[in-house]
């Protein structure tokens, strides 16, 4: 069961409110917080007080100061009585009534409850591991509005479960710790699972009602060995009308402290011990489990060899969104007996009877006593306790008072941790989370960019890449093999390098720019590259001075600079200055011998005119 040991279920989004079953009103509130209870009374007015009592009633007596217990008698509150900092004092009856009556109070007052968080550890069927459970011993009135984890003290996760979404095996040094969200200066006492064999685990807990029945303070810390496995042994008694029941273990306890308890017809009874003597003409079922692991209970058995028996094959399940799940309930009945009906119960606020739904919901009655109920395409709605039920001719099994089977739908998700956006070179674990622990061998397929990995030693659940590339951005997903076609939401990877991010979209922008600056440099180089094979006419039909310097008649001609570019079409010598004879003067000119720079010195000549 997931927060209550008895009682309606349940599981954080579901409330058990005042009322249900046939139950007188109740309220569940956790240890240290604030409670409101409204007056009943159809007409409440100024005559009427709040009493509290069980057996007997008295008048709720208020200090001056109001510190504790707040009542208001204002209209506005509908005479509302408040308590604050709630302790295990304060679980009683409440009833708003004109006198002191007792009967009164029960049947129309208010069953207060005050209860803590309690993580507790349950075995596995799946290899040597233990789930986790944030429990209370009343289901929560208030609705949660999510569960918070929390590793070595630190925060870990919220989820709307309040099942542990991994299997455990045993970590001396790691604690665990659970509370409500809204309420996380509430937390419950944390544990740590010391060992795990195939028969025995054993865990600490820091402090709390699982080691109230040991220790002489519920503030000391305590370790409690617990089987796996409890079933319930039949011998002969002293007397020859009874028989003598005994409640074995899968392992040795040795611990005298160790106490265990009874239920008949899967309800808890004031029997306590290993052993018990009942009668032979007994025709209720009996089963045992030991104190404050009640979630590992034996079988029920008949010790007249006749009698009605319900057994479950599992109590929890964890199944996939869009999956199809079996609850089966393995049941006995007395020969004598003729069976009208089974049904199957989803109990949430309130039980309600399935009927076959050929989309949805489907009955299996193939099997001699063993009955299976069968869910297809789950929805995370049908998250919930399920219970079966025998209609007889003369007698009705309910099972109203003791948990069936629980279930909880999950959907996939893909965690990053450290997160979604890492640097190259960082360690990426890369995790396919649910809401509640898959069985232990549960093999798991990675997606990248919508195409499966190639597996490596370290795929299953946790993918781990070490140390992560710019290759490993993009977009992951998971799924089960099993059920291959139903996989996560995709979640996309972003690996930074040093001088920026890299993303895929990233990856061909930077190629593009690659590209187009190595065809630019290549143009560039081949602009200015030398003809080497060039002759003279095709150095002449490509070349421009651009710088000239003619000579002053009295000085040698001396040419600073002659420069040769490619490529251009202007006219040869277009920056030299047309010649204009004139009849005064002669001036010679030298011949220009047109060479590269590294040519021999030019020659004078005289040029007639």
């Amino acid at each position: 069961m997931l927060l209550a040991e008895a009682g309606c279920l349940f599981l954080g989004f579901i409330l058990c409110l005042s009322g249900g079953q046939g139950k007188p009103n109740s309220i569940c509130a956790l240890k240290g917080s604030s409670v409101n209870l409204p007056c009943s009374h159809q007409h409440p007015t100024a005559r009427n007080s709040w009493y509290t009592g069980h057996w007997t009633v008295s008048k709720i007596m208020f200090s001056a100061d109001e510190t504790h217990v707040k009542y208001s008698m204002s209209a506005e509150s509908n005479f509302t009585l408040t308590i604050n900092n709630l302790t295990e004092r304060d679980a009683n009856f409440y009833c708003c009534i004109k006198t002191a009556d007792t009967s009164k109070c029960q049947q129309s007052g208010i069953h207060l409850q005050v209860t803590e968080l309690q993580v507790k550890v349950i075995p596995a069927t799946q290899g040597q591991t233990v789930t986790l459970m944030c429990s209370s011993s009343c289901p929560l009135t208030e609705k949660p509005a999510a569960y918070i984890w929390y590793k070595n003290r630190e925060f870990l996760y919220e989820d709307w479960s309040p099942w542990y979404q991994e299997l455990l095996s045993s970590e001396e040094a790691v604690t665990y710790s659970c509370a409500v969200k809204g309420y996380e200066d509430l937390r419950a006492p944390e544990v740590s699972v010391d060992s795990i064999t195939q028969t025995c685990f054993s865990v600490t807990y820091a402090k709390g009602r699982m080691c109230s029945s040991q220790q002489t303070s519920v503030d000391e810390s305590c370790s409690i060995t617990y089987p796996r496995e409890i079933h319930v042994q039949r011998t002969p008694a002293e007397h020859k009308d009874h028989i003598r029941l005994t409640c074995n273990s899968s392992c040795f306890l040795t611990d005298p402290l160790i106490s265990f308890v009874w239920y008949e017809n899967r309800k808890p009874t004031l029997k306590e011990g290993k052993q018990i003597q009942v009668p032979r003409s007994q025709t209720d079922s009996l089963s045992c489990a030991v104190k404050g692991l009640e979630d590992v209970r034996s079988a029920d058995v008949c010790v007249n060899g006749s009698c009605w028996s319900l057994n479950y094959v599992h109590s929890r399940i964890c199944a996939l969104e869009g999956s199809s799940v079996n609850i089966s309930c393995k049941y006995s009945h007395p020969d004598y007996e003729q069976i009208q009906s089974k049904c199957w119960y989803k109990v949430k606020r309130e039980a309600e009877q399935l009927t076959e739904d050929a989309d949805h919901v489907e009955y299996d009655d193939s099997m001699k006593n063993q009955h299976i109920l069968r869910l297809k395409k789950l929805k995370r709605d049908d998250s919930a306790e399920y219970r079966f039920t025998i209609t007889a001719e003369n007698e009705e099994v309910k099972q109203s008072d003791f948990p069936g089977v629980t279930l909880i739908v999950t959907e996939l998700r893909v965690k990053m941790s450290p997160s979604a956006v890492v640097t190259e070179g960082q360690r990426v674990t890369l995790t396919c989370s649910t809401s509640c622990p898959l069985t232990d061998n549960t093999n798991y397929i990675w997606y990248l960019n919508s195409r499966p990995l190639t597996p490596r030693e370290n795929q299953n659940k946790h993918l781990i890449l070490d140390p992560v590339s710019r290759e490993d951005a993009g977009s992951y997903s998971c799924a089960v093999k099993t059920n291959k076609d139903i996989s996560s939401a995709p979640k996309t990877l972003t690996v930074q390098s040093i001088t920026g991010t890299w993303t895929p979209a990233a990856a061909g922008v930077s190629a593009a720019l690659l590209l187009l600056i190595l065809l630019t440099v290549f143009c560039l180089i081949r602009k200015k590259r030398p003809c080497s094979n060039c002759s003279g006419n095709e150095i002449m039909e490509n070349s421009t001075y651009e710088s000239f310097s003619a000579p002053l008649p009295e000085e040698e001609p001396n040419y600073s600079e002659i420069c040769l570019s490619k490529n251009k079409t202007e006219t040869i010598y277009s920056t030299v200055q047309p010649f204009q004879p004139q009849e005064q003067d002669h001036h010679p000119y030298n011949v220009v011998d047109l060479r590269n720079k590294t040519a021999p010195k030019l020659n004078d000549q005289a040029v007639d005119t």
